[in-house]
């Protein structure tokens, strides 16, 4: 019978590891307001620079509802200020939060001359 002990108390324990290593996984993503003080505003390309990002880190994209939009594009689209994938997700609450994926990450904002005028930004995460 105690032997029987014994093992669920190694069980409990590799288990209380596992919850404790995925809770310390969690902890480690770090959330950056895109554009800084100024937000998701025009000639926001460059901000980026100098930041270390990986994957499951948050952008949060500020801006007034209705002035602007966050979309997440492939590279053809960032390049060409463009929706593509055409069916790529929009974003306009204002307050975005979007979770960096592995690899590059595009944005552009699809109002009107937005995009060309710098509201773009390009996002290596590893």
């Amino acid at each position: 019978m105690a032997e029987g002990r014994g093992s669920a108390m190694v069980a409990m324990a590799m288990l209380c590891l596992l919850v404790a290593a995925l809770q310390c996984e969690v902890a480690q993503a770090a959330t950056y307001v895109v554009g800084g003080r100024g937000g998701w505003t025009f000639n926001v390309s460059g901000w980026e620079k100098g930041k270390k990002f990986k994957a499951g880190d948050v952008l949060v994209f500020n801006y007034q509802k209705g002035a602007h939009n966050v979309v997440g594009v492939n590279k053809v689209g960032y390049g060409g200020c463009s929706t593509t994938p055409s069916n790529a997700k929009v974003y306009s609450s204002g307050k975005d939060q979007i979770r960096l994926v592995k690899g590059l990450n595009n944005f552009i904002c699809t109002l009107p001359g937005h995009c060309g005028s710098g509201m773009k930004i390009q996002i290596s995460a590893s």
